[in-house]
């Protein structure tokens, strides 16, 4: 059964910062759960510090983001080197993270904390960079940051604390903050911190301790949440700088030619935007092969829209968006992955979405090819209809309604790869 939304969507941040971000450490292995447990550090230090709430939500939310502008696999394994501190590219990262963050108006503050969560201490001198005052939370998810690069979650825990106590206060003042050194000093020789840092339940561990966030998003707060988060997806090739927003705005068409309420149109534009978070576990080196790919390098791809259906899975009233959005390699006689569901089994928003991601890629550039104009795209198309691929009734929508459908696509392509080359240019 899937359940047709009837009032307003009204999520707290926190939980859905908590589960997008986690998709972001999916890059690689060496770095899983490191979001997570910096934010959760970071908000532990901030309580000792004495910060007030809201600031305490604040770093918790800049330690669960502050990496987001990293996007390969080798600038977040560098920046998980403890010396990489002494690097001067180590700040490349933090500067992304800055502009995709602003981009969202509720994290203009988080932007700024994590625009600066590498910058040491120097002994006080480091409290302003062009006039601008760093803010104090800056220096918690630093130092946050560089005790999760000494710290490994699957060894005996217990065993690494005075080592990583030792590195840390030889470093109070001049890298670190003296009063963040305190907290974290304190705060190292109570062992439940380091049991919930190596815990894998640390997320639940979080919510508990978090709490509610005082922070909740509407539908068109979660529609521009979702749209940040589908740069980080896209932007980290220029194949795909502009792939989500084309299914967002191919899908949003459809489904309102199929009659779908305001607010369905809504969760589908947002399905659209997030369909493909689970590529993050896909290797930029495969997105990027121009060849045909080897069954290895194919497997790979195939476990995207799984783990796109398993983060969005995590969030409470995200159930339509996921049904939508990580059913969109499904084909209607089952042939699809990766749960091989028939039509019968597959709502409309599901075969809408599915069928925008086919539209939208045919029509855009990829390594292999050359992007196809919009009446070849349909031509293929037309070939997947009758093999039984692609649903035949919302195909006729698609072509009976096409100038509009992709005039609509084009200017909102173009929006987005007006945003992606402004990122790279700054």
């Amino acid at each position: 059964m899937y359940l047709i939304p009837r009032g307003d969507i009204n999520l707290p941040l926190l939980r859905v910062v908590l589960s997008l971000s986690t998709a972001v450490d999916l890059v690689s292995p060496v770095v899983f759960n490191h979001h997570i447990r910096v934010a959760y550090a970071s908000y532990e230090i901030a309580k000792v510090m004495g910060l007030y709430p809201e600031n305490r939500e604040k770093v918790f939310l800049a330690g669960a983001l502050h990496d987001i502008g990293a996007l390969s696999v080798r600038e977040r394994v560098e920046a998980l080197k403890f010396e990489s501190i002494y690097t001067p590219e180590i700040h490349n990262h933090a500067e992304n993270g800055f502009k995709l963050l602003k981009l969202f108006e509720p994290f203009r503050e988080v932007a700024q904390i994590v625009r600066y969560h590498h910058r040491s201490w120097n002994h006080g001198q480091s409290q302003y960079i062009n006039g601008e005052r760093i803010p104090i939370e800056s220096h918690v998810v630093h130092l946050a940051d560089r005790i999760d690069s000494l710290f490994h979650p699957d060894g005996d825990v217990l065993q690494q604390v005075s080592n990583i106590r030792d590195r840390i206060k030889a470093l109070r003042g001049t890298v670190f903050n003296p009063d963040a050194v305190d907290a974290f000093l304190e705060l190292s020789y109570k062992e439940y911190f380091w049991f919930d840092l190596s815990s894998k339940i640390l997320a639940t561990t979080v919510y508990s301790y978090v709490g509610r966030s005082s922070i909740f998003l509407d539908e068109g707060a979660l529609n521009n949440l979702a749209k940040l988060f589908s740069h980080i997806i896209d932007f980290r090739s220029r194949f795909t700088a502009t792939h989500s927003a084309g299914v967002a705005a191919v899908a949003e068409k459809l489904a309102e030619i199929h009659k779908f309420s305001a607010l369905e149109r809504k969760l589908i534009r947002i399905a659209g935007y997030l369909h493909d978070i689970g590529k993050l576990v896909v290797p930029l080196s495969i997105l990027e092969v121009s060849r045909k790919l080897s069954q290895e390098e194919y497997n790979i791809i195939k476990m995207h829209p799984f783990y796109t259906y398993k983060i969005l899975e995590t969030i409470e009233g995200f159930e339509l968006i996921n049904t939508w959005g990580s059913l969109h390699h499904e084909k209607i006689d089952g042939s699809g992955y990766p749960f091989h569901l028939k039509k019968e089994s597959l709502p409309l928003g599901a075969i809408i979405v599915a069928l925008a991601d086919v539209y939208t890629a045919l029509t855009e550039d990829r390594p292999y090819r050359e992007a196809m104009p919009p009446r070849s795209a349909l031509s293929e198309m037309e070939k997947m209809v009758l093999k039984g691929k692609l649903d035949s009734d919302v195909f006729s929508t698609l072509k009976g309604n096409l100038d509009e459908i992709d005039e609509y696509r084009k200017r909102e392509q173009a929006e987005a790869y007006r945003i992606y080359e402004d990122f790279w240019r700054e």
